[in-house]
């Protein structure tokens, strides 16, 4: 088989844009890991892996892997919403990645967060809703680098 059909038979099936979604997610979950380190560092070591009752004690580092694995699987999702509208353009694949990032900001951050991290008795419980800014610039930079990275990548595997 030529290398010509193998491609067509990848985009065909939308393999590439799975994948490059699922790159991009881990590579928006890093990029908004590291602004939460530095902003927040107890979003990351408490709360997020208390999500799962991996913490108290703070663990920033298992954080960070919870985070990344829910980055990824943020970008399958990203990657059939980008299939579904047939976006497939730079410049609007790096725009829905933004709207994707708003998107989680308001639905898992703001609203499901609290709930479940009240239920599962997190110290790091926040009030809901929890509409905070600094976490909405994190879901930002989630979703642009999600984009970005995801445009990049759709043709190149």
């Amino acid at each position: 088989m030529s290398t010509e059909n193998v491609d067509a038979q990848r985009t065909a099936t939308g393999t590439a844009d799975w994948k490059a979604g699922v790159l991009g997610g881990i590579a928006g979950a890093l990029a908004m890991g590291v602004l939460v380190l530095v902003m927040n560092d107890a979003t990351l070591a408490v709360a997020i892996p208390s999500l799962y009752g991996l913490a108290p004690p703070p663990n920033p580092g298992l954080g960070m892997v919870v985070h990344v694995s829910h980055g990824a699987v943020l970008g399958l999702g990203f990657a059939a919403l980008a299939q579904a509208l047939d976006v497939r353009e730079t410049n609007r694949l790096v725009g829905l990645g933004l709207g994707w990032g708003v998107l989680t900001w308001v639905g898992l951050a703001a609203l499901v967060m609290p709930v479940w991290l009240s239920v599962v008795g997190s110290p790091a419980s926040p009030p809901f809703p929890n509409f905070a800014p600094p976490s909405l610039l994190w879901h930002a930079v989630y979703g642009l680098v999600l984009g970005v990275v995801a445009a990049a990548l759709r043709t190149r595997l």
